[in-house]
């Protein structure tokens, strides 16, 4: 097998590792600006997408490509609802006059 693959599995699995370990440890207050962090980083995904889709020579590109732009896509928007969902739990609710 190939060093450089190899190499990057271990450093996927450890950043998978990682990524379980400081999530899990964010307390409910956080998770807001955690999830627009993220949003703005599935946006640098889709616009990576976009641009391997616009140069691809193959078709093996153009699959991935558009691959990418569609994942990228579902997770900003996925992202958005969450963070608005969130939000709409801080809001106070309106209190019944009587």
């Amino acid at each position: 097998m190939n060093e450089g693959i190899l190499l990057g599995a271990y450093v996927f699995v450890l950043a998978i590792l990682l990524g379980l370990e400081v999530i899990g440890r964010v307390p409910s207050t956080l998770h807001t600006p955690l999830m627009s962090g993220t949003n703005a980083i599935h946006g640098i995904v889709l616009l990576g997408g976009i641009i391997v889709a616009g140069t691809a020579d193959t078709l093996l590109l153009h699959i991935l490509g558009f691959l990418a732009v569609f994942l990228g896509a579902g997770n900003v928007f996925g992202g958005f609802v969450v963070t608005d969902r969130m939000l709409e739990m801080f809001k106070k609710k309106p209190v019944e006059k009587r």
